[in-house]
């Protein structure tokens, strides 16, 4: 089975573009016949009228309830950087900043630094606070990983980014239980400033003309959830490829093996192509592969239409090569995360158009892959975590429920 995710795809009729969305403008061929092959519908990622996280509707699409699943993006965002939890640990994710003396946030980050954000990172790496060890890592650019290692933790604690300039928040516990939580986290953001305040790195930074990273913004705490791995849940031997560490995260926390692939940048840059082969190659040694394709949603919060169709003539590209070496036993599902509309420029809680063929499945009378056509499809109108069970029904995967 092959599920690829094209992020933010799906998009709104553009009045300049002749009422036309990205995906209806685009030549398709590929997407088409998939189209022609299979069975088309419309699916809201989460629930009707609710608009998705990438978080969030991935759970939902690998067949979790996002409800109970999803405790907050602290624990995916530490298994994308590769940092292990356990059950009672506390995750983060974080920005270096930029702060003056009387701690208020000029730049959240910190002039989007591109360099020495290791060496920030071993300033960090290893504290202890009370009874509680501190884990830490870079990201890419200004993002970063923090991790609680202790007894007594509880992630229902209120953030310290304020999320634009401002005064750096007190963090309050939301229950009582977090109030240990709490008093480590100010601890850990005032004892972050200290440190790298005087850092080598930010007394260069100023020489030049840079702002310092100088503070740690934690946000979206989250703890391990009673998440069972796909393996155990499925009974399949799961890989997903992507280049977003979001993504890469969700991956390995539901049991997926997740290889480095060549040009798999998670940007506009990526190379659709490698993708393409990874997951033809993965294919021979799993029993499902998950892809990813992050570009189209960049192109959407950018509310550029001209380069969401450049990028979706390049996923079609990717599929073309796919299909070309792809069995016809294997269940193929091709849709989106969430609507990325260039006019909105954000995420929407618009249905997304889905597609799957291949092994068992029927074909309707849809001919090609757009927001309209597949409204009128055969799968009807799905939710996101009824996707993979449909995928194992067309393969014969699906496990008999009662005599």
């Amino acid at each position: 089975m092959l599920m690829i995710i094209c992020d933010g795809l799906s998009d709104r009729p553009v009045k300049l573009f002749d009422h036309k969305t990205p995906l209806q403008a685009a030549k398709r061929p590929a997407m088409n016949s998939i189209a022609k092959r299979g069975m088309s519908g419309m699916m809201d990622v989460i629930a009707p009228g609710v608009v998705p996280g990438s978080d969030t509707a991935h759970l939902a699409l690998f067949g979790y309830d996002p409800y109970t699943a999803y405790t907050g993006r602290g624990p995916i965002e530490a298994a994308g950087a590769g940092l292990k939890m356990s059950k009672g640990d506390v995750a983060f994710r974080c920005n270096f900043a930029t702060v003056d003396p009387s701690m208020n946030v000029t730049d959240r980050r910190a002039g989007r630094i591109k360099s020495g954000t290791d060496e920030l990172s071993k300033l960090l790496s290893g504290l202890k606070i009370e009874d509680v060890e501190v884990a830490f890592k870079e990201g890419s650019e200004h993002r970063c990983v923090l991790v609680f290692k202790g007894p007594g933790l509880d992630h229902r604690v209120s953030e310290v980014d304020p999320h634009t300039e401002g005064e750096v928040l007190v963090s309050k516990p939301l229950v009582p239980e977090a109030t240990k939580t709490a008093r480590i986290l100010n601890e850990f953001v005032s004892e972050s400033y200290r440190r790298l305040d005087a850092a080598s790195i930010n007394t260069k930074r100023r020489k030049d003309g840079l702002p310092p990273a100088n503070i740690v913004l934690p946000r979206g705490a989250g703890s391990l959830g009673n998440l069972d791995s796909m393996p155990e849940r499925y009974g399949l031997k799961c890989a997903g490829v992507a280049g977003v560490t979001l993504v890469k995260g969700i991956c390995r926390m539901v049991g997926m093996d997740v290889p480095d692939v060549p040009g798999a940048t998670g940007g506009l840059d990526t190379d659709y192509l490698s993708k393409g082969g990874s997951a033809l190659k993965l294919l021979d040694s799993h029993d499902f592969v998950f892809v990813n394709v992050k570009a189209g949603d960049v192109a959407g919060h950018d509310g550029d239409f001209m380069k969401k169709v450049e990028i979706i003539e390049s996923i079609d590209s990717m599929l073309e090569l796919i299909l070309r070496e792809l069995h016809e036993d294997v269940v193929i599902a091709v849709t989106a995360d969430h609507s990325t509309p260039v006019d909105v420029r954000d995420h929407s809680a618009d249905p997304v158009p889905v597609m799957i063929a291949g092994g068992g499945s029927r074909m309707d009378s849809v001919k090609e892959f757009d927001e309209v056509s597949a409204a009128s499809g055969g799968l009807g109108r799905i939710r996101g975590r009824d996707l993979l069970p449909i995928m194992l029904g067309m393969a014969d995967r699906a496990k008999k429920f009662g005599a």
